[in-house]
């Protein structure tokens, strides 16, 4: 038994570490956006000593609280869902992550940029697939007619 009780404490551990990272995630949000613990608890419909608790690493809020905090803060959703462990991470970028934690953009236009930077991405992937298959193969460079040859055809007729 002393494996669970030693399982137990890190999986303790490590809830208690992810509320702590949420936490100050949020309240360097928080005052980026330059908004009190209690603007910010009214804004997101929590109780101000809630957020408090939440901040300081106390309490692991809920997906829905972190969706209320995150509208109220005009952040990602996604973002805080990942700093709490509930998301699993997507494939990283910069540029993604700067958006995402953009305080002077709205959720609306936060979610356009992402969506043309996205087709962007995939376009140019589709490009680079392409090409990759269009380079001839040492047997299609063989099998092509060499240049005299085209021209002796198109003489003939």
């Amino acid at each position: 038994m002393p494996q669970d009780e030693n399982l137990a404490a890190v999986v303790s551990n490590v809830a208690q570490n992810a509320a702590q990272d949420i936490g100050s995630f949020i309240r360097t949000q928080r005052e980026a956006a330059q908004v009190s613990v209690r603007q910010l608890a009214e804004k997101a419909g929590v109780s101000n000593p809630y957020l408090s608790q939440i901040e300081r690493g106390l309490r692991k809020p809920s997906a829905d609280v972190l969706q209320q905090i995150a509208k109220a803060l005009r952040v990602s959703a996604e973002v805080l869902y990942v700093r709490a462990g509930i998301l699993e991470t997507s494939e990283t970028s910069e540029v993604r992550d700067a958006i995402v934690t953009d305080t002077a953009i709205t959720e609306r236009q936060k979610q356009v940029l992402l969506d043309i930077y996205t087709s962007f991405c995939e376009q140019n992937e589709g490009r680079q697939n392409e090409a990759v298959s269009e380079e001839p193969t040492t047997e299609a460079i063989t099998e092509r007619p060499h240049f005299s040859e085209i021209h002796q055809n198109h003489e003939s007729q």
